[in-house]
């Protein structure tokens, strides 16, 4: 009850409930600390299950659902760097607006009732350009980057001190109330730190630097192992379950289970198996850790000129479970979320105690929690890579596949194992929209019209140096592109190139690509790649009596982000420069010589990216497969509400802007080698990021995302900068939809989670169970295309019958899921009948939504 205070009467009430109102946004712990268990919020023990999206990955608009759609995947917290080349690209200039509005991302996520892992770094790696340092730093006079260097130091406490001062602004951190739980400084330091004389000094200072911000909150340092009290050291991986902290007063943690793994442009595509991901997530609780982050939880979109390596792609998918356009990505989300659910249901017992584990044989073992109380929760794990197996536990006999790791909430009954998967399957791909002369699809483009990039200098700000100066230091990453210019007289040179049709020109560059023009025409071109970012060429020539022009056009992509002194590794052409005589072997070495440089382009000098100027040109006809032009057109948006993608079929290498925004670079003409790829991945076995692959032989990268925020409904402008020749008017939209729902279940699966029960009767009248859902909630099943029970044989998109197959299977089928957005159906001989006895059957189902 609230009286009314003699002074002020009502309004003093109104004003106190307004004043309490506005302090608290949250309704999160106020204390956070750790023991050698688990984090401990609000003086209880948390297992607690993380993934990372990050903010500039995607849009404001995505935020909502993606934080939304990794609560339903049973996420506690979100994990998010945070970017300084981002915020502060001049120093003293900060940005947090759009894709870089960290506290609306924080404040996001804490409205979902989820925690964040703030991770400052303020180094993120994250295949990130520059690994996330402004290139400012570079130029400060003195610095040595990550290491007990005064300079180095100063900003990074500068900008790691801004940031917590911004979250404490907004009341953020859950010592006031906020979601923020955790915070890192640095990041994977110990892989690299034996390079550094003083790296121990560094993470020290670090160290008590961060804690001297009293943010309330822990602090950890991943792969770190010599990580000073109380700063937690943390693993990272594709694999965690071994790991142990440095003090048995810490828990032990994984801040980053790589979920899939990135592109590079020229390489095939990596994927993980959900069946081994899930396999080391539940490994990892078996053996006593009780925060596990998935790095990516959504990948995103590289926008811009954001992506490091070099040649990282611009889709940062990572085969994470929220694919790159905000999709589900399935079984891999389904699965993980039964996963969460499963050791969910072992926390009490698992927090009660620390865990016991013994043999059950080769390659097997039994961890069980067990308190005093009677609770108990066991997990069984079987890492043989080929064989399955029976063993017993506790008196009762349990079938172990090679691989995997049942889950016993109650020591007794199997609510998952973590290679059967009960999720359904989505089969989603691109459907390519006519890029002219259809009008239904709200995608056509109504024409191009083009400006040419000037071959050499064309600026007022280009300058001459003599010898060849290297790119980053030349250009400070204001743009990928430096232009060197040389002219050079034939006449003098007669006596040492007799013949100027014998003549090669030699180039060696540090990288990334380069493209070498000679009077105007292009003659050759090389390009590094993920492995080797160098290049070298030798191209013939054809040289005039007289003044020769040699313009060469040296481009980055991306710069480095990670390796020990990765900020001195420099790129550009460096030389040597040499023109040799083929037929007397005489060489004249340019290096030395005066050259005259341009940074950039003249289009970006004169914004041709925003599509605003009146320089283009739409007559006689458009220039096709030609280096160097700019490209414009206007669209519709593309009708309904699918994520949206360009194909970039029949173009180069460049870049694009939609209404004056990057999507990033494109070079579809990057295409991986041939080898290397399989139609399936067996899952069994240790993953590594070379494993599992697709796209061999194909472009690393040909659709490209384009947020559906950034679209107007009509009136929209396309800009592309083609770099070595294509053909605007093969490109096309696309828009990502789900083709087909599968599932396959046996009938020795588990009871799906949401099922379980320890009550054995209840569980024998229930019994393995098909689950079918439309992923819109407008949807509904509108045909089965495939349905067996029996031995049916195939994948999603491709199942055949086997050798045995009930003939009421398909209108069993039918009956149950026709019509409805979702449907559950027993897998069993009293439904469908036994087509073939003393074999273990499964029901395998495909079908449509609309």
């Amino acid at each position: 009850m609230i009286e009314e205070s003699k002074m002020g009467g009502g309004r003093f009430v109104v004003v106190f409930l307004l004043l309490a109102l506005s302090t608290v946004s949250f309704c999160f712990a106020d204390n956070v600390t750790y023991d050698h268990r688990a984090l401990v919020i609000n003086g209880k023990r948390r297992v607690l299950v993380s993934g990372s999206i990050h903010y500039p990955r995607s849009t404001p608009d995505m935020w909502p659902d993606l934080i939304q759609k990794s609560k339903q995947g049973g996420l506690d917290v979100i994990e998010t760097y945070v970017f300084w080349n981002l915020h502060e690209p001049v120093r003293g200039q900060y940005n947090f607006e759009g894709r870089n509005d960290l506290v609306k991302f924080v404040k996001l996520v804490g409205e979902a009732g989820l925690y964040v892992h703030l991770r400052i770094g303020p180094y993120v790696c994250a295949e990130w350009n520059y690994g996330g340092f402004p290139i400012w730093l570079h130029f400060i006079p003195g610095i040595v980057l990550r290491s007990d260097n005064e300079p180095f130091k100063a900003e990074m406490q500068r900008f790691t001190a801004k940031i917590v001062d911004m979250m404490k602004q907004e009341n953020l951190y859950a010592s006031q109330g906020g979601p923020i739980i955790l915070s890192q400084i640095e990041n994977e330091y110990g892989n690299i730190d034996s390079a550094y004389p003083s790296a121990k000094t560094y993470i020290n200072w670090a160290a008590k630097m961060a804690i001297s911000l009293d943010t309330g909150v822990p602090w950890v340092m991943c792969q770190q192992s010599d990580a000073p009290d109380p700063i937690i050291n943390t693993c990272n991986g594709f694999y965690c379950d071994q790991f142990t902290p440095n003090s048995n007063k810490k828990p032990k943690m994984w801040t980053e289970n790589w979920s899939g793994w990135f592109s590079a442009f020229g390489d095939a595509v990596p994927y993980r198996p959900v069946e081994d991901l899930a396999f080391a997530v539940a490994r990892f609780y078996q053996l006593g850790g009780t925060f596990q982050n998935y790095y990516m939880y959504h990948g995103g979109t590289n926008f811009g000129r954001t992506s490091g390596g070099p040649f990282i792609t611009t889709t940062y998918d990572y085969d994470a479970p929220i694919d790159e356009y905000g999709l589900l990505r399935q079984p891999k989300w389904g699965h993980l979320k039964d996963v969460h659910k499963a050791i969910k249901l072992c926390e009490e017992a698992m927090l009660a105690t620390d865990p016991k584990t013994t043999s059950l044989g080769s390659n097997m073992e039994a961890t069980v929690y067990k308190t005093e109380s009677g609770l108990c929760a066991a997990f069984l794990a079987n890492w043989d890579t080929k064989k399955d197996a029976n063993v017993n536990f506790n008196g009762n006999s349990y079938h172990l596949p090679a691989w995997s790791v049942n889950i016993l909430p109650d020591c007794k009954n199997v609510v998952l194992n973590t290679a059967k998967i009960n999720s359904v399957i989505t089969l989603s791909k691109f459907i390519s929209l006519p890029s002219k002369d259809d009008t239904s699809s709200g995608a056509s483009f109504s024409g191009w019209s083009w400006i040419n990039e000037p071959v050499g200098i064309s600026s007022q700000s280009a300058f001459t140096k003599t010898g060849l100066l290297e790119q980053i230091n030349t250009t400070a990453d204001k743009s990928d592109y430096l232009w060197y210019s040389i002219s050079i007289e034939m006449n003098q040179n007669e006596h040492l190139l007799k013949d100027g049709s014998g003549t090669v020109l030699h180039i060696d560059s540090l990288g990334h690509t380069l493209h070498a023009f000679i009077n105007g025409k292009l003659v050759g071109s090389g390009k590094g790649s993920n492995g080797n970012r160098k290049v070298s060429i030798e191209v013939p020539v054809n040289l005039i009596k007289g003044s020769n022009k040699i313009d060469l056009l040296s481009l980055t992509v991306g710069l480095q982000n990670y390796g020990a002194y990765f900020d001195t590794l420099g790129a550009g052409i460096t030389g040597p420069v040499q023109l040799k005589g083929s037929q007397n072997g005489s060489t004249i070495d340019l290096s030395s010589q005066k050259w005259t440089y341009q940074i950039g382009l003249r289009g970006e000098e004169l914004d041709l990216s925003s599509g605003s100027t009146s320089l283009w040109v739409s007559q006689p006809a458009l220039p096709t497969n030609q280096p160097l032009i700019w490209y414009k057109s206007t669209f519709d948006a593309p009708a309904g509400s699918s994520p949206v993608a360009i194909d970039f079929t029949g173009m180069g290498k460049g870049q694009a802007w939609v209404n004056g925004q990057s999507i990033g670079r494109y070079w579809p003409t990057n295409k991986a080698s041939n080898g290397g790829c399989a139609d399936s991945c067996n899952y069994r076995g240790s993953y590594s990021s070379n494993k599992c692959l697709r796209n061999c032989g194909k472009p690393t990268q040909q659709l490209y995302h384009v947020p559906r925020s950034w679209l107007q409904p009509s009136g929209n402008v396309l800009v592309l900068f083609e770099e070595t020749g294509g053909n605007p008017n093969q490109i096309s939209f696309a828009t990502r939809e789900v083709e087909s729902l599968c599932s396959r279940i046996s009938e020795n699966h588990p009871l799906p989670v949401d099922m379980w029960t320890s009550d054995e009767e209840a569980r024998k009248n229930a019994g393995p169970t098909l689950s079918l859902e439309c992923p819109h909630p407008d949807q509904v099943i509108s045909s089965i295309k495939f349905a067996s029970f029996g031995t049916p044989r195939g994948t999603c998109g491709s199942f055949n019958h086997g050798q045995c197959s009930s003939k009421q299977a398909l209108p069993v089928v039918q009956k149950a899921c026709i019509g409805s957005r979702s449907c559950s159906i027993g897998v069993s001989i009293s439904k469908f009948g036994d087509p073939c006895r003393g074999v273990t059957k499964s029901l395998a189902v495909e079908a449509s939504c609309v």
